[in-house]
């Protein structure tokens, strides 16, 4: 049952079956290890690293590519001319290949870091003994709880004394959570509202208690967020999809293309070896045999690129996929906000002031100065000068914040303690929700400082201090504080009061008794989380971008509010909607009002599956952000899952695709410009691979219609589409963002890379690569033959793709008015590629190698006129925007 918070300690203690002081005898401890299992979490068996390198031939392109290395090699046995090319073709695909496996290995470490966070012992209440045992042998028991435990299981508390609970990583509550043993009336509370329960992985930060172990392995919610870790379905990235898409659509058009030369060559009354010889250089030609690795490389060093600017990425795919986002979830503390509890309010002499942290002034008058005071000396957080000059508090986020604003105005906790030295003290309790210290004054005299809610400080306060005067406090007194508490409130803050009293005596002549009663009330103090700067200028570029940024967290929904209004998440008109609302909706109910919500508070892990899935429901590429164990199934589900570096849990980074090791949303924008940027690049890759290729394809298509000869044999083929071209396609993926990136809308995720654009550029573009070499081959045949013929062809086709490479920086603008020098890699990759090229033709072994002739300055002079020739076709079809891209510039 998962019940247990709403029934009393004497029911759970009679279903258990154990005793509170006495616990489990050993005899039975055994009974129920064998009847429960032991305390672990399982997981499914892990795919050998064998069957992922295998998986990774799947793709229709590399399929398509293996039966030509298979076809090639026998040929090329055949013909007596060896196996050079299908290991060239292997040699890529198994580099291709390594490299996908080795990312997707290192992806499935989610389950190792939900099993890291158990606690490797507990101590358990055994035949009326406290015991230590290992966590896993844990049953169904009693587990006593001291500051620093981190809880083996789900248990139901039955005993608390100021027990405070930090389970951040589960709910995603951003302070220690106080506890107690009272049931809970209501039918559905949600976890971070369950204030009787502890959970596994979550820590004691304060206090004491003893718990009743109800859940244990994978019945705990740890346990269920493990096992929707399992079942989440491995999503496909969009580049993955478009990918395989243009893979089916060459590799059938390879085949069809193939088959029919083949059988118009037999027609012709040519050799079947021949005309097989000729298909297998058709196939070959037709598909683009770097481009999964040049991909691969693209994607690498887009990574590279991403760790300068704060974000990790885990699996290659992830960073072009990131181009896709059209909604980002993002949790709210430590991404949107800065993780830290910051006082911005103070209400002192009935007047309400906000705090400006960037000029805070130090002039205090006496009851601001006495506020602060009263703050760092009743809190147990304490603070450390470091010797850069910089200092770092430690303790309850609440009361570092106190110590934090104290700084902020030259209040520092050291020095007035030191001064005012703490003699007495009464803890924080969850009754009266107060807490006291008794301090000596250098005048011998005793001070006491409380600080706690507002009603539980107002009543044991009977006066108040105004500008001074200590006087009695009145019903307009109480009103005005009650308002001003009531708008913080509403502006989702945390409130403390804080109040005062002194003796004229030593210490010891006092006694705890009298110390809270007959306070003098001095203000309030209200403090948030606040939001990062960074995240509203972030929150607003999502808006140009046609991004929809929404906020799911475990927080409650005024402070959830308070931050999505105030980053400008959420608008007039949006709708907010807590964890026990989505409860109540069916699955349908949710796709289809999902776009309503901007901010979903109280939210479970289950619930944060949900969301995600509903807006994948709407074809909407979606990234989640999040830290806690809580968030791991949605950061597994979503299209992109972004992890915290800084506060993230090993479980969230295990199940994220990228981790941003600033913890900052802003990240997040900037990854997803880079990923735009990549896709264009990508695409630019594309577009100058698949143009040559089609140039290739129609050459040899021509010469083999009309019965030409081979203007090309297969290692010429290979050679330029291997060598001469991937170290310009790989330059091209240094090119820089365009002006407009963030400017345009999201592409849409579910169509391929081939838009009509992209279509018509290929399809010129690759008509006029195949015609240059194609004329140099007829005049090479004219004048000298075959040989020379195929010479002049391979030389003027690699030379005029390396100069059409200066077509790609933009489909818009004019060659001559982009800066060549803004990408030096391809200037560098061009000399590099023409170089090499060069002593293919020049160097007598090459050459003999290749097949090839010796060229006179003539028919030199007829290459490099040829080469120059894609420039001025490009060029014209710019000047006369038929280049596939409309007047407005969109593709």
């Amino acid at each position: 049952m998962s019940d247990f918070y709403k029934r009393s300690i004497s029911d759970v203690i009679s279903e258990l079956g154990t005793d509170l002081t006495y616990g489990l005898t050993e005899e039975e401890c055994q009974k129920r290890l064998s009847e429960y299992g032991y305390n672990i979490l399982h997981e499914k068996r892990k795919k050998s690293f064998a069957v992922i390198f295998l998986a990774q031939f799947r793709s229709f392109m590399i399929i398509v590519l293996l039966i030509a290395a298979v076809i090639s090699g026998v040929v090329g046995v055949l013909e007596g001319e060896g196996l050079l090319d299908t290991f060239v073709i292997l040699g890529i695909l198994i580099v291709n290949a390594l490299i996908g496996a080795i990312q997707e290995k290192k992806a499935e470490t989610s389950l190792e870091a939900l099993k890291s966070m158990a606690a490797p012992v507990a101590r358990v209440l055994r035949d009326g003994e406290v015991t230590e045992i290992s966590t896993k042998e844990l049953v169904p028991g009693v587990v006593i709880l001291e500051t620093g435990t981190v809880i083996p299981a789900d248990m139901r508390l039955a005993e608390a004394v100021n027990l405070k609970i930090q389970e951040s990583s589960l709910t995603g509550e951003s302070v220690p959570v106080n506890k107690q043993t009272d049931m809970i009336q209501g039918i559905d509370t949600s976890l971070g509202d369950r204030t009787n329960m502890a959970y596994s992985g979550s820590i004691v930060t304060y206090g004491r208690g003893r718990g009743l172990v109800v859940s244990t392995g994978m019945k705990t919610e740890v346990g269920k967020i493990a096992d929707m870790l399992e079942q989440a379905e491995e999503t496909e990235t969009p580049m993955s999809r478009r990918l395989n898409q243009l893979g089916k659509v060459l590799g059938m058009a390879a085949l069809v293309i193939c088959g029919l030369i083949f059988l118009v060559g037999v027609f012709y009354g040519n050799s079947v070896m021949a005309m097989f010889m000729t298909a297998v250089t058709l196939a070959v030609a037709a598909i683009p045999e770097g481009l999964p690795a040049v991909s691969t490389i693209v994607l690498a060093i887009g990574v590279q690129r991403m760790v300068k600017k704060h974000a990790i990425i885990r699996t290659l795919p992830s960073v072009e996929t990131l181009g896709s986002a059209t909604v980002i979830c993002s949790d709210k503390t430590g991404t949107l906000t800065q993780n830290r509890m910051t006082v911005v309010r103070a209400f002192v002499n009935h007047k309400t002031d906000q705090i400006n942290r960037s000029a805070p002034g130090t002039e205090l008058n006496d009851e601001e100065k006495r506020l602060l005071e009263i703050a760092v000396l009743c809190a147990d957080a304490t603070m450390r000068k470091k010797d850069d000059g910089t200092i770092s508090f430690t303790g309850d986020p609440t009361e570092t914040a106190l110590l934090e604003f104290g700084v902020l105005y030259g209040v520092f906790k050291d020095e007035v303690e030191k001064a005012s030295p703490r003699v007495a003290e009464i803890p924080f309790d969850s009754e009266r929700k107060r807490m006291t210290t008794v301090n000596r004054t250098l005048a011998m005299s005793t001070r006491v400082n409380v600080k706690g809610g507002l009603e539980e400080v107002l009543s044991v306060c009977d006066r108040i201090i105004i500008k001074g005067a200590v006087r009695d406090i009145t019903e307009e007194d109480i009103r005005e504080i009650r308002a001003s508490n009531e708008t913080m409130a509403g502006e989702a803050l945390r409130v403390l009061a804080m109040a005062y009293k002194e003796y004229d005596e030593s210490p010891y002549k006092v006694t705890i008794g009298d110390l809270e009663d007959g306070l003098v009330f001095t203000g309030l103090l209200g403090m948030i989380d606040p939001a990062r700067p960074e995240v509203l200028e972030a929150v607003a570029m999502c808006g140009t971008a046609g991004i929809r940024p929404v906020m799911i967290t475990g927080d409650h929904r005024t402070t959830a509010l308070a931050i999505a209004g105030e980053t400008g998440i959420y608008h007039e008109g949006d709708i907010a909607i807590t964890g026990s609302e989505i409860e109540a909706l069916s699955d349908e109910e949710l796709r289809e009002n999902v776009a309503k919500y901007s901010v979903y508070a109280r939210v479970a892990p289950e619930h944060k599956v949900r969301i995600v899935k509903a807006w994948q429901d709407h074809n909407e590429v979606v990234a989640m952000t999040g830290d806690g164990v809580n968030d791991a199934p949605a950061l597994k589900q979503a299209d992109i899952g972004a992890a915290m570096g800084i506060a993230g849990t090993d479980v969230a980074k295990g199940a994220a695709d990228m981790i941003l090791t600033d913890d900052n949303f802003a990240t997040i924008v900037s990854a997803v410009m880079e990923g735009r940027r990549i896709y264009d690049n990508i695409l630019k890759v594309i577009q100058y691979l698949l143009s040559c290729n089609v140039g290739e394809l129609f050459l040899i298509l021509v010469t083999s219609v009309f019965n030409l000869g081979m203007p090309l044999l297969p290692i010429h083929i290979l050679w330029i589409n291997l060598v001469t071209d991937s170290l310009p396609a790989l330059a091209l993926s240094v090119e820089p963002p365009e002006k407009d990136i963030m400017k345009r809308k999201p592409r849409n995720s579910k169509k391929g890379f081939m838009t009509k654009g992209m279509v018509w550029r290929v399809f010129y573009q690759g008509l006029m690569i195949g015609c240059i070499p194609l004329v140099s081959y007829l005049l090479g045949l004219h004048d000298g033959g075959e040989v020379l013929g195929r010479t002049m062809a391979f030389a003027t086709l690699m030379f005029s793709q390396l100069v059409h490479v200066r077509n790609l920086h933009s489909n818009v603008l004019s060659s001559f008015k982009t800066n060549p020098l803004k990408n030096k890699p391809l200037i560098w990759a061009i000399l590099v590629s023409a170089l090499i090229g060069l002593v293919v033709i020049l160097m007598p072994p090459a050459r003999e190698a290749f097949n090839l002739a010796v060229m006179d300055r003539e028919h030199w002079v007829i290459v490099i006129g040829m080469s120059l020739v894609p420039i001025a076709v490009v060029e014209l079809f710019k000047i006369f925007r038929i280049n596939g891209v409309r007047l407005d510039g969109k593709k």
